[in-house]
């Protein structure tokens, strides 16, 4: 069976509670005595002394455990920036706030959250944070899972019961609540010869079992394909929303690879890159095994991992901060080399004005951005005459964290367009979703939010937009522009050098922004402990909140123009 992720209204929570035993997912009891069932999980302590200190074939660390540890997998309950808008929503809709909070801690907290299904009672965030007061040992080992975030024992014990279907998406991946705690299987994907198995199992009462389906995308679509409920004043349903969908834009993707071919690029092959050669996976018994997978779960969100490690002792932060750096460094050259590239072509057109054509493709498997809404990049142009003197500039980063000209960020209630072409400088092309709510006013409030109003993302390769169903579709005025396409955008600036002389310089980059200036400004006026924490951090380090993707050049007046980028 398994479990949907909705945020049922209040007047039907009790009821959901009561169905989910029938519905999907583990049982829900119907009185205040818990359910037997046995202990699902373990925290990743257990797994630390084996899986730990690794050395790849040409000396490279491959520490499965320590790079797990300083991964966003391990933050996923830490994540203030979450813990935050957690709280926003709660108090946005106070009267679903136990369903809000048992449907957030699906992926964030998962194993303190489903043990807590398991036996009857929804999950809770705020309550496993820190200053929470944990009265007996049952409640201390909840607080101990939930902290330990997206952790080896709930990934590894996913089965593959309706892998890739709805049911499945939004948190409801399936772990078995029936075999006692010695006899729960761990998959992975190699052979374990007994003696192995044996100590393993006298390590940490788990049996491993070979298994391929955590190899696939669709063990990552189970958590990373959510869709959220709106809700109205009352606290009651009234639509729902794609929060985020990689796994269903990759599906729409060439990545994906054709029907049987086999040729398929997963999630993984890109987020936890295998090493090269053999390699151990333990230290236990330490046979070399080929495809291995570095547990480093790069991906996009470089910012948080540098302020974990700022402010790792406020946010009682386990990894060692070098440690979160490295991953930092890790994701932004991931991001830097592998995610897109940039060309910069420039003529002389009419009047004297400089044509500059900027070509933008997403060498990513999915949208870019993809996932969370917060997320957004867009194109920072300049052109420097002869002297080095700026002549245009479109799309500077301030150091709040704004774009210049951006109109979302100058005013909550709007944003800026899909340009097909740019003649001002407070014009900015922004890859970017734009939320509305049912009245179709901007917001940032997930549960307010009801529809896209422009969604012009980068798209990946093979990802045709007319095609694509609604919860991946573009949105705006991308839609028209035939230039938008899955070989990504052209943007034409039409630049008035104003009596300078050249020869000029064109210079183009590919910003990103994990968390975009409103997505944090807008919690600025929540009144909570949770918010105001992570707005002051936010604001300081708001001038390190994003990081060049890609770039290119160009000159034009007697200097030969050309390509550039990463």
């Amino acid at each position: 069976m398994t479990e949907r992720s909705r945020i049922p209204s209040t007047r039907v929570w009790v009821l959901s509670l009561l169905a989910l035993a029938a519905t999907a997912g583990p049982a829900m009891a119907q009185n205040d005595d818990p359910v037997a069932v046995p202990t699902l999980f373990a925290t990743a302590h257990q797994c630390m002394n084996c899986h730990g200190t690794l050395t790849g074939p040409d000396g490279e660390d491959i520490s499965i455990a320590d790079h797990w540890q300083a991964s966003m997998m391990a933050h996923a309950a830490r994540d203030p920036y979450w813990q935050a808008a957690v709280r926003r929503e709660v108090l946005d809709h106070p009267t679903a706030a136990a369903a809000i909070e048992d449907t957030c801690a699906r992926c964030h907290m998962p194993m303190a959250r489903y043990q807590a299904n398991a036996e009857g009672r929804p999950g809770q965030v705020f309550g496993h944070l820190s200053g929470a007061k944990a009265k007996t040992e049952a409640e201390a080992e909840a607080v101990a899972l939930a902290l330990d975030g997206v952790s080896c024992t709930l990934c590894h014990q996913i089965q593959p019961d309706h892998l890739g279907e709805e049911a499945s998406f939004s948190g409801g991946f399936v772990i078995d609540t029936t075999l006692p705690q010695k006899q729960r299987p761990v998959f992975g994907p190699y052979e374990t010869n007994p003696g192995t198995a044996t100590r393993l199992h006298t390590a940490n009462g788990f049996v491993p079992v070979k298994a391929d389906h955590l190899a696939t995308s669709e063990v990552c679509a189970t958590c990373h394909t959510l869709i959220t409920e709106t809700l109205n004043e009352a606290g009651e349903v009234i639509g729902e929303l794609p929060e985020q969908v990689p796994y269903l834009e990759w599906r729409h993707s060439a990545f994906a690879g054709a029907a049987g071919a086999g040729d398929a690029r997963h999630c993984q092959d890109c987020h936890m890159p295998e090493v090269a050669g053999e390699a151990p996976i333990s230290k236990l018994l330490a046979v070399p095994r080929q495809n291995v997978s570095r547990h480093i779960f790069r991906g996009g969100n470089f910012f948080m991992l540098r302020l974990l490690a700022r402010y790792a002792k406020k946010l009682e932060v386990t990894a060692p901060p070098e440690a979160l750096i490295r991953t930092a460094e890790r994701t932004e050259a991931f991001l830097s080399t592998e995610s897109a590239r940039v060309t910069v072509d420039t003529t002389t057109g009419p009047e004297g004005r400089l044509v500059v054509e900027v070509a933008v493709e997403n060498r990513a498997g999915h949208k870019l951005p993809t996932a969370y809404p917060s997320r957004r990049a867009w194109l920072h142009l300049t052109v420097k005459d002869g002297a080095g003197g700026v002549v245009f500039e479109s799309g500077a980063l301030q150091p709040d964290g704004s774009i210049r000209g951006n109109d979302n960020d100058a005013d909550s209630t709007r944003y800026e367009p899909h340009y097909q072409q740019i003649t001002q400088p407070d014009q900015v092309q922004i890859y970017e979703a734009i939320l509305v709510d049912p009245q179709g006013a901007v917001t940032t409030g997930l549960l307010r939010a009801l529809a896209y109003t422009k969604d012009n993302r980068l798209l990946p390769a093979g990802f045709d937009k007319a095609s694509a169903e609604e919860r991946i579709a573009v949105h705006g005025a991308a839609v028209e522009d035939q230039d938008f396409t899955a070989s990504g955008d052209r943007v034409t600036y039409r630049v008035d050098p104003a009596g300078a002389t050249g020869p000029f310089t064109v210079a183009a980059e590919l910003l990103y922004q994990p968390i975009a200036y409103r997505w944090a400004d807008n919690l600025r006026a929540v009144d909570a402990p949770e918010t105001k924490r992570f707005v002051g951090y936010y604001d300081a380090m708001a001038g390190e909140s994003a990081v060049v993707l890609a770039a290119g050049a160009s000159t034009i007046g007697g200097v030969t123009g050309g390509e550039a980028g990463r």
